[in-house]
């Protein structure tokens, strides 16, 4: 399988594609497929997936990596 790749919708959710395990605080993995959208908004009812709630919500956001600015470790 690829190596992880994470792409920030905008106005949408993360969408995790590639080899990649997700757990709870308990350790359990959530299913994937290789495939798996992450909630933004906060909205989803089933979280952490995206349910689409941001689409009802006309929840907006843009996310740019020029936008971003990584603070001195």
């Amino acid at each position: 399988m690829s190596a992880l790749k994470i792409t920030v919708m905008n106005s949408g959710p993360l969408h995790l594609t590639g080899d990649f395990e997700i757990v709870d605080a308990a350790g359990h993995a959530f299913p994937n497929q290789g495939i798996f959208s992450l909630c933004r908004c906060g909205k989803s009812a089933r979280k952490p997936y995206c349910d689409g709630t941001h689409r009802a919500e006309r929840w907006e956001n843009e996310a740019h990596s020029d936008d971003v600015r990584i603070p001195n470790a």
